[in-house]
């Protein structure tokens, strides 16, 4: 169910039972990135990429669960309850696709030596709370999902003690997909099953909303700015066809807003960077878990 032929799940169920683990993120939607593969690496259209990966079966006849990161976010849910013992509502997870990207953005990624991966993200941001979403982001060239190209799908798994671990594979297709089926076939007839240890640990974790994520939001009204009430502004550029800001957006009023990012004139990036404040952690420290 996640990731394809990437056994991340048993991984994460088995071999990190007892592992502190800070974070989880990754590639885990194969047709997605099989489209932004085509865009950076052979200069093909959105619309041309999408239609190549609907014709090879990477994505269906309507695209928006892939292209609109919801079955990244699905996957990042099941991920998460295995990883932390969190059992999230999906809908409390923030998933923004890469249905509006344009062509200013394209540029934007390579004069920075940049790619761009839609990457759903787990991580621990203190010792009891733990943030999720789904966002399209700048991965730099020394980042392990750089060269994850076409239906393949890699997960980056941070560790206290194991340190960084990366998981790489296909994602997407008949082949891939069968061998995971089967894999999980062939483990019913030892009468294997999940035992989702993190969850009966009782570690107290829950989840939160309360952290900002630097993005680069481009957008053509300055209402978009000011609705997404952007803060700690870095980079900012306007001209006629296209404006753009570098900053940073709570998680939360990103949640509020989702309508707004759905816009065809909004394209947003993360850039991997997440501040919070003391105050934000001993507030939902005091509210008990929430969210799931």
């Amino acid at each position: 169910a996640v990731c394809g032929s990437i056994p991340i799940i048993r991984n994460l169920e088995e071999y990190y039972d007892n592992e502190l683990l800070h974070g989880i993120s990754g590639i885990f939607n194969g047709s997605s990135n099989y489209i932004l593969s085509k865009i950076f690496n052979e200069g093909l259209a959105y619309d041309t990429a999408l239609k190549q990966a609907q014709d090879l079966g990477f994505a269906e006849t309507n695209p928006i669960l892939d292209v609109g990161g919801y079955d990244p976010k699905f996957k990042l849910t099941i991920a998460t309850a295995h990883a932390y013992g969190l059992f999230i509502n999906p809908d409390k997870i923030l998933n923004v696709g890469i249905q509006n990207i344009s062509e200013a953005d394209i540029q934007y990624a390579r004069e920075k030596n940049f790619k761009i991966k839609l990457v759903p993200t787990a991580r621990k941001i203190s010792t009891k709370q733990v943030v999720t979403f789904v966002l399209p982001k700048f991965v730099k060239a020394d980042d392990f999902l750089y060269n994850v190209e076409n239906e393949y799908n890699g997960v980056t798994v941070q560790a206290a003690f194991a340190d960084k671990q990366f998981f790489f594979g296909k994602g997407a297709g008949g082949h891939p997909t069968g061998a995971a089926v089967l894999s999980d076939i062939a483990a019913l007839r030892y009468d294997y099953r999940y035992e989702y240890k993190k969850y009966h640990q009782q570690n107290g974790l829950i989840h939160t909303d309360k952290v900002s994520i630097e993005v680069y939001l481009r957008y053509v009204h300055e209402y978009t700015v000011e609705k997404l009430e952007i803060e700690n502004i870095s980079e900012r550029f306007s001209r006629n066809d296209y404006k753009y800001v570098i900053g940073s957006i709570s998680l939360k009023n990103l949640i509020a807003n989702r309508e707004l990012l759905l816009n065809k004139d909004v394209f947003i990036a993360q850039t991997g960077k997440l501040t919070y404040s003391q105050q934000d952690i001993a507030a939902i420290a005091e509210e008990g878990v929430f969210a799931n």
